[in-house]
């Protein structure tokens, strides 16, 4: 990995996902282009971005977080559980 050069802003990231939950788990979309499931916290921030895939979860303008769950943008089915 090359150090970041102060005068080139970084790249946007591939994907952004608005959700409405600090709390989010990723898995790259499964199937075969996917990767493992993981689970992150916006923490104090109003973002996170996925280290394997660089999608950004981005939380919702008016959206607290109030809930207690990991919310996923990849839907799955009852095997995937």
């Amino acid at each position: 990995m090359q150090p970041e050069d102060p005068l080139r802003p970084a790249p946007p990231p591939p994907e952004v996902i608005v959700v409405r939950s600090k709390r989010v788990a990723c898995d790259g979309g499964g199937g075969a282009l996917g990767h493992p499931l993981v689970y992150m916290d916006m923490g104090d921030e109003r973002f996170v971005e996925c280290g394997y895939c660089d999608r950004r979860f981005q939380l919702a303008d008016g959206a607290e977080d109030s809930e207690s769950e990991y919310s996923s943008p990849a839907p799955r089915g009852p095997e995937a559980h």
